[in-house]
């Protein structure tokens, strides 16, 4: 059984009602918009972040889970779902998961405004529900998506990330997502527990070792689809790079800038970055960092008792640092 099939096991039911009550939260009277929401649904990819909702309420709850926990994870998936069609716009990227972007097929005006109603049918799903706390969570992490971003944006024209700024970012663009799916399904069955709290924590971890593990993928020991060197080409400093540029002498130091700035389309000059990245040990402290945080993740979830639910978490966090692509 593939490992995402496993993961999914214990929520299986939960899982397809949630296929059928997402799809219905998608519809409107414009026939433009169902078909292309029709388009994104058929599309989707392995829906991590409903499991992780559906997962943390059975878990801390002891199997249960409410209609809060449907909507949640409906906003979830319909707010996620906007961020992506939004990012291609901006990246002005033809392809999304193998197929054609909503942008390609539609132009930029229809993805914009697609995004846009994505966002208010996720934040009108909470409001109409009275959903306050849910909507919250949600809010905090859309707004720490942009910050993120644009702090990435603001550093990738210095190249002046230290470690703790890339943790900062890494944090808002990514595992903020996460950390709202994990908090969010303990919100929906136990709200204002500790549990939303320790879930929060908990999935901000993952979310960290799950982009330390996407920056990984740039220097490129699999084959994924992705091809290497994009981070340095379109000039993103991860942890492997920051590391390096920080135990390197001047002379070092000054060339990689260089490469970077100056040369990121050469694609000699940039193999050469990723060579010396590579044997500098910028590989094995990034991979280091990152099972430090899946560590402290499994600790999180130590504190709860066994059932499936927690192993499949378990199994979630393994996936997170060892999956292929």
């Amino acid at each position: 059984m593939k490992i995402v099939e496993q993961i999914k096991q214990p929520i299986a039911y939960e899982m397809d009602l949630f296929e059928q009550k997402f799809q219905l939260s998608m519809s409107s009277k414009v026939a433009l918009l169902n078909r292309i929401t029709h388009y994104i649904v058929n599309r989707k990819g392995k829906q991590m972040r409903p499991m992780f909702v559906f997962l943390v309420s059975k878990m801390v709850s002891n199997g249960e889970v409410s209609e809060r926990t449907y909507r949640g994870a409906s906003v979830i998936e319909l707010i996620h779902t906007a961020t992506l069609v939004h990012d291609d716009v901006v990246d002005d990227s033809n392809r999304r998961r193998g197929f054609f972007s909503v942008n390609a097929l539609w132009k930029n005006k229809i993805a914009v405004l697609i995004g846009d109603y994505l966002l208010s049918k996720g934040l009108l799903l909470s409001i109409d529900n009275n959903d306050f706390d849910l909507l919250k969570i949600i809010s905090i992490a859309v707004r720490e998506m942009s910050e993120g971003e644009l702090l990435q944006i603001e550093k990738a024209r210095k190249l002046d990330i230290t470690e703790a700024v890339y943790y900062e970012i890494i944090r808002q663009k990514t595992a903020t997502l996460i950390a709202a799916c994990c908090s969010l399904g303990a919100a929906s069955v136990k709200p204002e527990s500790q549990h939303v709290e320790s879930m929060r924590k908990f999935g901000e971890l993952i979310g960290m070792a799950f982009q330390i593990k996407d920056d990984l993928f740039d220097y490129g020991d699999t084959q994924i689809g992705k091809p290497t060197g994009i981070d340095i080409k379109e000039q993103k400093m991860t942890l492997p790079l920051i590391y390096v540029l920080n135990q390197s002498s001047k002379k070092d130091k000054k060339w990689l800038i260089n490469s970077i700035k100056n040369h990121n389309k050469d694609t000699k000059r940039v193999k050469e970055v990723i060579a010396f990245v590579k044997g500098n040990g910028g590989l094995d402290y990034a991979i280091k960092k990152m099972k430090a945080f899946q560590e402290e993740a499994l600790q999180i979830l130590q504190t709860y008792p066994e059932s499936d639910y927690k192993n499949s978490l378990e199994l979630m966090v393994n996936y997170v640092i060892d999956r292929k692509k």
